[in-house]
């Protein structure tokens, strides 16, 4: 291999792990916010009152980052160490946090959306943490 294959290499794998720990991230954040906010809310309800953020909007901001840093990095991981279950875990994680985001209240009620969404970034969180360790395992080899 020249020199030019390994710095293209380390460098698609340095953008795909980092992109596996910011979808994670992402993905403990909305965890935190579905778990947080209501105790908040119900502690303190002047919050209410001085800072609004619609959830409906909070969802697809989150949907406008996860989607393409989760399809970014597990395509990546994919491509490089072939593991059909992270694509099929990061499918299913994206498309059921779509589907809460966009109908979830609607169709399931707050509490439904809310137990939707964190499966939904429960599983899309496993893809990740699994692209990741293979992707770590797949350098180490080399």
């Amino acid at each position: 291999m020249s020199a030019t294959t390994l710095t293209t290499n380390n460098m698609k794998s340095a953008t795909q792990l980092g992109l596996d720990r910011f979808a994670i991230g992402l993905s403990v954040l909305c965890a935190i916010h579905c778990l947080a906010v209501p105790v908040l809310l119900i502690l303190f309800p002047s919050i209410m009152a001085s800072f609004h953020l619609d959830d409906h909007i909070f969802h697809e901001l989150l949907l406008w980052f996860a989607i393409p840093s989760s399809a970014i990095a597990v395509f990546l991981g994919c491509k490089r160490h072939k593991d059909r279950r992270v694509f099929i875990l990061a499918g299913f994680g994206l498309g059921l946090l779509t589907a809460a985001a966009l109908l979830g209240h609607d169709v399931l009620g707050e509490m439904g959306e809310k137990i939707a969404t964190l499966f939904a970034v429960s599983i899309l969180a496993l893809a990740h943490i699994r692209n990741y360790s293979l992707c770590r395992e797949d350098s180490c080899r080399h």
